[in-house]
């Protein structure tokens, strides 16, 4: 009697040409046929309970083509994409003929790619995922989801230091006709700047309209224990803003982080101004003319407003 788990081995998936080495071509045709065993592609198999299992079929794709998981599979591999596709994306050299099916996507290169292992999978690497996914987001008619999908993975990259934007733009040499080139040369600007979320990139183009210096991005306050990042700052009068997104503020804790966070900046004369995704998205004008007022009563009088109403590290527009 075979232990079909222990067969199949720690990736939970294998060819039907390795379990006949280990039992019989026939024993491994009964299984598939008794329902013990399915395929997940041909000559490809697991059990069923792990037929619906992200990793398990992201290693049958591979282990079936010989290929590299890539674009939004290959994001996923990384880290970078919490929600995996149905279908899994394999990228292979241009001569290889397989074909995509309902759960897999087939993409062809004239470009080498460059292997490497995320969470034990053979992966295309960060830059060239990223890369690839823009490609793929900005070709035809793509919806605005998917390019929302590709943004937000180019920024959770560099934020998580995961890829340099200097990695990427290298990347971008060998395409230089990628589809929505230009807006991601864009986002790999602000990146540089400093800029984490698409909240703070529109928060930032807010503060363009406010009249005010330009700030200072994700500058760095010493508190004596440690140094606090803020979004963007205004050291000359100790003005901070920051951009909570609901993907960071979620819990109680991270609310208490952020208390903290304030209280520690307050008690050092800062003031701290908190503006959320639908405050940025929905009320910019009057976020830049709180934004304004505050960093004009500043100037007036840096050290009085550490101990005036102002120095209480405040939220934004309700």
């Amino acid at each position: 009697m075979h232990d079909l788990a222990a067969l199949l081995g720690p990736r939970r998936t294998t060819s039907e040409f390795v379990l006949a080495r280990e039992a019989s071509a026939r024993s491994v045709q009964r299984w598939i046929a008794s329902g013990q065993l399915v395929r997940l592609h041909p000559g490809w198999v697991t059990l069923p309970e792990w037929a619906d299992d992200w990793t398990v079929r992201a290693h049958a794709a591979t282990g079936y083509t010989s290929g590299l998981l890539s674009h939004t599979s290959a994001l996923v591999a990384h880290g970078l994409i919490d929600r995996p596709g149905f279908r899994i994306d394999v990228t292979l050299p241009e001569h290889h003929r397989v074909r995509s099916s309902r759960r897999l996507r087939i993409h062809r290169t004239r470009r080498p790619c460059a292997r490497t292992l995320a969470q034990g999978l053979a992966a295309t690497t960060v830059a060239r995922a990223l890369v690839d996914t823009w490609d793929d987001a900005h070709r035809g008619r793509r919806s605005s989801r998917y390019s929302d999908l590709a943004r937000n993975a180019v920024l959770r990259a560099t934020r998580e230091r995961r890829v340099t934007v200097a990695d990427v733009e290298a990347e971008l040499t060998a395409v230089p006709r990628l589809p929505g080139l230009v807006p991601l040369r864009e986002l790999l600007a602000q990146a540089r700047a400093g800029a984490q979320s698409q909240l703070e990139i529109l928060g930032l183009r807010a503060l363009l309209t406010a009249g005010l210096p330009p700030p200072q991005l994700q500058y760095g306050i010493d508190l004596g224990f440690g140094t606090l990042h803020v979004d963007a700052a205004w050291p000359e009068v100790k003005l901070a803003v920051e951009f909570d997104g609901a993907a960071y503020h979620s819990k109680a804790d991270d609310w208490q982080r952020d208390l903290r966070r304030d209280a520690a900046l307050a008690a050092l004369g800062w003031v701290v101004l908190r503006f959320s995704w639908i405050d940025v998205t929905e009320r910019p004008a009057v976020c830049v003319a709180q934004i304004a007022a505050t960093y004009r009563l500043r100037r007036l009088d840096v050290p009085q407003a550490a101990t005036s109403p102002l120095g209480m590290a405040a939220r934004g527009t309700p």
